[in-house]
């Protein structure tokens, strides 16, 4: 078999050979890391702006995380939910006393499980209201990412995820983001048992919600008997300053959605239930071999409790605003943005319309520079590095990524 120790080109013609290709990495096999820093199978080193798509937000080899990992690992890996074990148990507990709102917690493997369960839980409760099929519709926004199973990829409003796996499933109808007076006619229109949406929309281009949008949904969902469903996969566990990014927006909401960040690269996901909702699904209503696994539960308890820390959110806020203004250098000098937008360290600099379409050929240039960044859709670069990066790896990183943008500007 391969080891890391194989040549890069080598490993690459593997990964071109066995996977099925619906991924094109840039070229390069990434080995190790260290904080905000990762090696290559050549000895190269990157800065790391993209942390795993905002997964890694404590970094690489947190010695806090490898120790809850590694005594768990000594004691039990698996034993299914047929059994009780204590760090999902601990997990759920912490996790609602974290959110003001949450009374209960399904623990899952991912992001696309989470959102997965919060649409069955929609329309389990809409059913026990009494509402037909066709009342249960969940409304969703242009430029969102919900997953790529076929019921969120079907929430999911973005076409490009979902031609060809039709027929989709009913019951989502989608709206323009932050158009209140659409939202409002979908819901005069009526039949609408749930709103579901990302404070700041991530694949969609790094879009924030408006002033005062999430207010109006949620006033609207109360006027209308429906529920509010915030996906925080990308966007919570204090990637936007706090440790939900619905606290910002002064909302309470009937379900949230996690994954990402909550293990910090080891798989978990969560869906958190209100009061509403909390007692909805009873016993086979649903359910998960692997979800809120011991391993998993050991490090998202660790995970949560460092991400919602005064330290780690202080460090978002610097750091945010130190690469704000390194983009805004940048920009005065080679005007390649049209906007930089975001919240905390969920940033996108959106191209100017000269360089539209151009996102992916700069994430190759950034990579040469020894620079590992993202992209949000085709014009919009994405910065998400880990929530503990020190002044020195955000200053090496806007350096590096100077020097890329130069060259792509040169070539």
């Amino acid at each position: 078999m391969p080891s890391v120790q194989d040549p890069a080109p080598h490993l690459i013609d593997v990964g071109q050979r066995y996977w099925l290709p619906v991924y094109k990495p840039r070229a390069l096999v990434l080995d190790h890391g260290k904080g905000a820093r990762a090696w290559d199978t050549e000895g190269r080193d990157h800065v790391d702006f993209a942390a795993g798509i905002a997964v890694n937000a404590l970094g690489h080899q947190d010695p806090d995380l490898l120790a809850a990992l590694t005594t768990q690992a000594h004691k039990l890996w698996h034993a299914s939910n047929v059994f009780y074990t204590e760090p999902p148990l601990r997990l759920a507990e912490e996790l609602v006393r974290a959110a003001p709102f949450a009374e209960r917690v399904f623990l899952c493997n991912s992001g696309a499980e989470a959102n997965e369960a919060a649409i069955k839980l929609v329309r389990k409760w809409a059913a026990s209201k009494g509402r037909a099929p066709d009342q249960r519709t969940i409304l969703t926004f242009r430029g969102s990412f919900h997953g790529r199973t076929l019921a969120t990829v079907t929430a999911t409003a973005q076409p490009k995820y979902q031609e060809g796996y039709e027929p989709l499933p009913a019951g989502f109808s989608y709206l323009d983001f932050n158009d209140e007076a659409a939202l409002e006619q979908a819901f005069a229109a009526g039949g609408i048992a749930a709103v579901m949406l990302e404070p700041v929309q991530g694949e969609g281009g790094v879009v924030p919600a408006a002033p005062g949008f999430l207010k109006r949904v949620r006033a609207l969902c109360d006027a209308h008997e429906a529920l509010l469903v915030l996906d925080e996969i990308q966007c919570g566990m204090g990637r936007t300053g706090t440790l939900f990014a619905h606290a910002q927006d002064e909302v309470t909401p009937d379900i949230v959605t996690l994954a990402k960040a909550l293990g910090c690269g080891f798989p978990i996901g969560a869906m958190l239930a209100g009061r509403e909702v909390a007692e909805v699904m009873q016993y086979g209503a649903h359910g998960t071999t692997f979800g809120g696994n011991p391993l998993a539960a050991a490090v998202a308890r660790v995970a949560l409790a460092k991400l919602g820390s005064p330290a780690v959110l202080m460090n978002v806020e610097r750091q945010a605003n130190a690469l704000r203004a390194g983009l805004t250098r940048i920009n005065h000098e080679l005007g390649l943005f049209a906007e930089v937008r975001g919240r905390g360290l969920m940033i996108g600099a959106v191209l100017a319309e000269a360089h539209m379409g151009k996102a992916g050929a700069i994430l190759d240039h950034a990579a040469a520079h020894g620079l590992l960044l993202l992209q949000a859709g085709p014009d919009v670069l994405r910065f998400v590095p880990p929530l503990t990066i020190t002044d020195a790896e955000l200053s090496e990183g806007i350096d590096r990524l100077h020097a890329a943008l130069k060259d792509f500007v040169a070539g």
